[in-house]
């Protein structure tokens, strides 16, 4: 499902330029897609960082809840930032998978309501979870998300060997 907030008057004053862009929901599609092939196939020093971060602006900020197992300190700025992030996110995950997602926004702003699967490599057990994230976009590539977890304890709890 996906609202589209874009009239007929702002497609007007958009210049040829900005319609080659990608609204904020396509940007994420194929992030979406980049991530859950990276964490599959092992994350850092075995999967290839830049098929991710082609769908970053250099400036991008992640904002993680604290608390969870690969939130560390809850931001990560920049490629940097996001590749040490997706490395501590690989590290807890042996695979994602996106159950259904909602969205809703338009061509620098949308918001996603994903259900995702995850298994964590270090205990086996599978997490079947919502996560919301607001998410800003510039020039086709992601510039700002904040992931919002409905249930942070049983992430901790299938990545827990107590």
């Amino acid at each position: 499902m996906s609202t589209a907030n874009t009239t007929t008057e702002q497609q007007a004053d958009r210049s040829p330029a900005e319609d080659r862009t990608p609204d904020a929901w396509a940007v994420m599609e194929n992030f979406y897609r980049a991530e859950a092939a990276y964490v599959a196939a092992g994350g850092f020093g075995k999967a290839r960082y830049d098929k991710v971060a082609v769908y970053l602006d250099p400036e991008v900020v992640l904002y993680q809840a604290p608390g969870l197992p690969f939130t560390g300190t809850g931001t990560w700025r920049g490629h940097d930032g996001m590749e040490r992030f997706l490395a501590a996110f690989s590290e807890t995950w042996a695979s994602m998978e996106f159950l259904e997602q909602e969205h809703w926004g338009d061509r620098d702003t949308v918001v996603v309501r994903n259900r995702v699967r995850f298994r964590a490599r270090a205990t086996g057990q599978e997490v079947d979870t919502q996560i919301m994230q607001l998410i800003r976009v510039r020039n086709g590539r992601m510039l700002e998300c904040r992931p919002f977890y409905w249930d942070p304890a049983a992430i901790a709890a299938a990545t827990s060997h107590v």
